[in-house]
């Protein structure tokens, strides 16, 4: 295996991690990395989607204590079942907008102009978000949460699709636009993410595996272990933040890296690929 080729791994993991749970798009940076780095081919794009899976160990590792929890009381608790059921409502609209537009996203949307439109699109709806009355807010846990919230985010997680929108981003603002609390929010999009990313990866593999090989294994291992390793600090880092603070700075920063991505493309200072 090229030495580079897996340096290459490790900074896509890295990037995964660090992007995979903030509201800037795990797949926008990717594309845009993949891009920089010449590793943008077919099956960088399996990995891409594969190594999601190492940022989604991190999460239940964080979550393990509410997770276990749950998968004990199952049987018997009606608090533990109504969560459960949360999750797969709000998972199921994400599969099938997958099956039906899926092909024809990747075919069309994957580009660093559309990932650049959508940031700063993602950035103004933050700004947004974030400005609501503190009365709106009507759901402080996910434990509070209905089936009618679980849909709603599920809906909304259908827009990370698009790439650039961010999948972390779409539940979180959009729960919060719904009446969540900003901690609910963003539990929830946690927990979401884990059949939503596993399922994705897992499909991914399944679909693309003429393309991989047993030489490949070092490759996506590398992916994994830093992609598990950096979203485990930020996913830590995170709910510290959000405690005493609101996603504004990620809405800026998505604004001007989405201008700069958009300025370079069309000035020629970086020749950006359409992958």
């Amino acid at each position: 295996m090229d030495f580079l080729l897996l340096v290459k791994a490790a900074i896509m993991g890295v990037v995964e991690g660090l992007t995979e749970f903030l509201p800037i798009s795990s797949t926008g940076h990717l594309i845009l990395a993949g891009s920089l780095l010449g590793f943008d081919d077919a099956k960088a794009k399996v990995f891409d989607i594969a190594i999601q899976t190492g940022a989604i160990f991190a999460v239940v590792l964080v979550y393990w204590q509410k997770i276990h929890a749950t998968l004990v009381e199952l049987p018997t608790s009606r608090q533990a079942q109504k969560f459960a059921l949360n999750v797969i409502i709000g998972f199921l609209p994400a599969v099938v907008l997958a099956l039906i537009f899926g092909k024809f996203i990747k075919a069309h949307l994957f580009t660093p102009t559309v990932v650049a439109t959508t940031f700063i699109l993602g950035g103004f709806v933050i700004l947004w978000a974030e400005r609501r009355p503190a009365s709106a807010t009507r759901v402080m846990t996910v434990d509070e949460m209905t089936p009618l919230d679980a849909l709603k985010v599920g809906l909304v997680q259908c827009l990370a699709m698009i790439p650039g929108t961010s999948r972390s981003g779409a539940t979180i603002i959009g729960g919060m636009l719904m009446g969540l609390s900003r901690k609910a929010a963003t539990d929830f999009s946690f927990f979401l993410a884990i059949p939503t990313l596993i399922g994705a990866g897992v499909y991914s593999l399944y679909k693309e595996r003429a393309l991989l090989s047993a030489a490949d294994i070092p490759l996506f291992g590398v992916g994994l272990v830093f992609s598990f390793i950096s979203a485990w600090l930020c996913v830590r880092w995170l709910l510290r933040y959000i405690s005493t603070n609101s996603f504004v700075p990620f809405a800026w920063y998505r604004i001007a890296f989405g201008i700069i991505v958009l300025a370079t493309a069309f000035t020629g200072v970086v020749t950006w690929s359409e992958v």
